[in-house]
């Protein structure tokens, strides 16, 4: 297959390691939002990946180059290097065609001159009428298209600009290249991908360590490892590499892992000079970069020079978009900081104070201040603290005001004013709010209160009410500041809403909580992001309380996403958000994406999520668990979710977890396990309920009410069940709780039914709400044998097969010949479909006389298929015809 007759053997076989397409990793992870059927990749001339090193880009391309082939496409593949030889592209753009497309005769006529100049286009003019010609769609693929000689990226540039109809250009490399197509993009011929989006999502995450140590690996440990990795392809694959030595996964996930940390350490350093390492090692001493800030650390005047540097040529900073800042990437900055650790302390006490120095001066205080104790200097840390942190918790970063509360003393909380508040707002909305309703009281009790200070005490009161599950104490101290707020600051202005909408939502009116939120004029100026969230927050929750799931999921997730990218993806409103949203995509079967919402966030909603939260997140995982058939896990759960009830004295949650204990006993017709249930909710409702208001006792008597109705189901005592019923749905109709009024109709429509009464027209309406409003999987959570039942009745009503058997989540076989299991051969316009079919039986090691046999042909006919298959191929065996094919993504499912 040699390029002209007297072309150098070696140069000849460097250019076929260099046009031969790399094997596929191993463990490539397929990821569906990267594949061509995507949006944004359909229709699209030119395609462009850019990205530093060890972002996947080569894994994306094996992806899309196996989806080319599997729709018929031929795929030339160019690894590029960087000769200034004007021939060297175009001989690899020839060979490419040869070796990828099997048409060893490609561009014969084209290199017989040798006086072709690459550099006046003259070569890739030729080239591409060629491709023109050819009776086939093609697709050139270039690697490490950073590499080409400026003479050869300007080729490219033509040849993108000039390509015919059945020619697609993939390219991928770290340095910019998107300049030479911007015309393309702006006509909508070219896209772009980019950083972020060759980051693993979670769910990709969860399904790369599942490719690689199967299921073992349990979700929260996944999410551990994205934080730790943030999707960085590269991080994933080193942390795995370390865990497939010999290390478990939870070891190197965790807090207390310097091994994998060193091992990092010295992969991300090995090839830098020892000047950029020592600069590294000192800047990540803060969380955050700025040129100036690395000025002042280093005292180098060439540091940002430096910092740009870095960031251009390796993968271990986050660049932000727009702006002059940068971050060290999470896993990096731990390992870093194990050599930061090494240096002399008087070496680090320096480096704390040039960063609070520094921080102080551009008005990051409670940076500062944390630099400042570092670097021990106290005095100075309160100060800064006493001025920062307040406005550090008003806009949501609560957690850095619990972290000083365990170092300052009660008489610093004393002489600063501004502190306890801040620490009375951060209580409040966590596990400790009994504390912050001490607080309250010692800021009440001095004699300088105004007004507006005691309303904002109001608000801090009322959120602790929230949060103890007391909604009848929450909306008593907010009614009498109903009218208007005192304080005319923006950030009050959006708490007053947002409350009002929450008392709202609290008495069961959702639709007046949604109204308050979005009433025009209440966008304020200078409103806090964080009160803006909690908006959203409670237009998600009314819609989920009133069962509109599809119409809370749109707005849910694109807050979700917004908050996980500023307050990252474990605040405690981050993971509120999640919970509403993982609970939707459960009630839509979608169980992947629940639990991978829920992953590593549930320890956050116990210690500082609303009591809706940890209800709704608890329910959740616990129903995820009883559908994958581990009941003995979701059992497990619930009893957790009781302890967790009971440490933080949240009585409603303890009697939500033992209810649906309770139902899920009755789906079997555990009868007796569910009356000793009962017993147990009927003595915690007899105990709390008198000291307890109204919308307190509906909520609970709700449960405990559908409770009796599944303990009626597990003993078939259907007039029990209606009799519970007919309790429990006029609570839900108050509540406007819309899940349970179909849940209500759903017991009663079947209790008639099994009592010998009509239950056929309520559940038909009962399954046209669920549809209506999203809900797939009501009717298999409240019985298997209503759902069964429920089906019977769809089908005899409508007069058509029912296409939804009993439990929605039902496995679908995969075709028969993925089932057969052997290799396939995938769709292509290499070769034709008798040579694809020869193909097939010799990877499956037929004779030719076999072969011929099987396809009701002479043995003659096979030979020539035969010939055909080497002249294409390249190849002159049997057995490396069919090695040939498995390396061009021919052929799959070959051992």
């Amino acid at each position: 297959m040699a390029l002209t007759a007297g072309g150098a053997a070696p140069a000849i076989a460097e250019l076929v390691l260099k046009t031969t397409p790399p094997r596929a990793p191993r463990y490539l992870l397929v990821r569906p939002r990267l594949g061509l059927d995507d949006e944004q990749f359909r229709e699209r001339p030119f395609i462009l990946v850019q990205a530093p090193a060890g972002f996947g880009k080569t894994s994306l391309l094996a992806q899309w180059r196996h989806e080319y082939l599997a729709r018929g496409w031929a795929v030339a593949w160019i690894s590029a290097d960087g000769s200034p030889d004007p021939q060297r592209m175009l001989h690899s753009l020839v060979l490419a065609v040869r070796m990828g497309c099997g048409r060893p005769q490609f561009g014969a006529t084209l290199l017989e001159s040798a006086s072709v100049a690459i550099g006046e286009y003259e070569g890739v003019t030729a080239w591409l009428s060629e491709v023109a010609q050819a009776p086939l769609s093609m697709v050139l693929m270039i690697d490490e298209a950073e590499r080409l000689h400026p003479g050869s990226q300007a080729a490219l540039n033509y040849l993108l600009h000039n390509a015919p109809p059945n020619l697609r250009v993939v390219a991928a490399g770290r340095s910019d290249l998107a300049s030479m197509v911007a015309d393309l993009e702006a006509y909508g011929l070219s896209t772009s991908v980019g950083v972020e989006t060759l980051r693993f999502t979670l769910e990709e995450t969860i399904g790369l360590v599942r490719n690689r140590i199967g299921a073992k690996a349990d979700p929260d440990t996944c999410a551990r490892l994205h934080e730790l990795t943030e999707g960085w392809p590269l991080g994933l694959q080193l942390v795995l590499a370390a865990m497939e030595r010999g290390s478990d996964l939870r070891s190197v996930v965790g807090p207390h892992s310097p091994d994998s940390r060193n091992q990092l350490v010295e992969a991300l350093t090995a090839k830098l000079a020892p000047e950029d390492v020592a600069f590294l090692t000192r800047v990540a001493v803060v969380d955050q970069l700025h040129p100036d800030l690395c000025v002042a650390l280093t005292g180098d005047q060439g540091a940002p020079q430096r910092l740009a540097r870095l960031a251009r040529e390796t993968p271990i900073f986050v660049v932000g978009e727009d702006s002059d800042w940068y971050r060290l990437h999470l896993l990096a900055l731990d390992a870093l900081r194990l050599h930061l650790a090494e240096l002399p302390e008087w070496e680090r006490d320096d480096l704390h104070g040039r960063a609070q120095d520094w921080l102080a001066a551009h008005g990051m205080l409670t940076q500062a201040a944390r630099h400042a104790r570092e670097a021990g200097r106290e005095g100075v840390a309160v100060d800064l603290a006493q001025k920062g942190l307040y406005e550090a918790v008003i806009q949501g970063h609560m957690g850095t005001m619990r972290e000083w509360l365990d170092v300052l003393p009660e008489s610093v909380l004393d002489q600063h004013p501004q502190l306890r508040l801040a620490a009375a707002w951060s209580l409040a909305v966590s596990e400790r709010h009994e504390e912050a309703e001490r607080m309250v009281g010692l800021i009440l009790s001095r004699p300088d209160v105004n007004l507006a200070l005691r309303y904002e005490c109001v608000l801090i009161a009322s959120g602790a009410a929230y949060y103890a599950d007391d909604p009848d104490r929450c909306v008593g101290m907010l009614a009498p500041w109903k009218a208007a707020p005192p304080a005319e600051e923006p950030k009050f202005q959006r708490m007053h809403i947002n409350r009002l909408a929450m008392m709202a939502l609290l008495q069961g009116d959702p639709a007046e909580a949604r109204r308050l939120c979005t009433t025009p004029g209440t966008d304020l100026p200078r409103e806090p992001d964080y009160a803006i969230r909690w908006r959203d927050f409670i237009i998600g929750l009314s819609f989920v309380w009133e069962g509109q799931i599809l119409l809370a999921e749109e707005g849910l997730r694109a807050a979700l996403v917004s908050i996980d990218a500023k307050f990252g993806r474990r605040h405690p409103l981050s993971c509120m958000f999640a919970a509403l949203l993982a609970s939707i995509a459960y009630e839509r079967d979608h169980m992947d994406e629940a639990v991978a919402l829920l992953a590593n966030r549930l320890d956050v909603l116990e210690r500082v999520g609303a009591p809706e939260s940890i209800l709704v997140g608890y329910r959740t995982v616990t129903r995820v668990a009883a559908a994958q058939g581990e009941e003995h896990r979701a059992l497990d759960i619930l009893e957790a979710s009781f302890a967790i009830g009971a440490a933080r004295r949240l009585p409603r949650l303890c009697i939500a977890s033992l209810g649906e204990q309770v139902r899920m006993h009755a789906s079997r017709f555990r009868r007796e396990t569910c009356s000793a249930l009962i017993a147990r909710i009927d003595e915690m409702v007899a105990s709390e309920s008198p000291g307890r208001g109204p919308l307190w006792r509906r909520n609970v008597e709700m449960v405990s009410a559908m409770a009796h109705a599944y303990s009626a189901m597990a003993a078939q005592d259907w007039p029990g069940v209606l009799e519970s019923v007919a309790r429990a749905a006029p609570l839900a109709e108050q509540a406007h709780l819309g899940r349970f009024r179909i849940e209500c109709m759903a017991l009663r429509a079947f209790a008639l039914d099994r009592n010998g009464e009509d239950g056929r027209t309520l559940m038909i309406e009962a399954m046209s709400l669920a549809r209506t409003y999203g809900f797939v999987r009501l009717f298999t959570d409240t019985h298997p044998v209503l759902t069964d039942w429920a089906y019977r009745v769809m089908e005899e009503a409508s007069g058509e097969p029912a296409t939804v058997a009993a439990s929605p989540s039902r496995v679908i076989p995969p075709p028969m010949d993925q089932r057969q299991g052997g290799p396939r051969v995938m769709p292509s316009m290499v070769l034709t479909p008798k040579e694809r079919e020869v193909l097939e039986f010799l990877a499956r090691n037929l004779s030719n006389k076999e072969i011929a046999q099987a396809m009701a042909v002479g043995e003659a006919t096979v030979k020539w298929h035969l010939k055909n298959l080497f002249g294409k191929l390249g190849v002159g065996t049997r057995r490396h015809v069919v090695h040939r094919a498995q390396l061009l993504g021919l052929i799959q499912g070959l051992e």
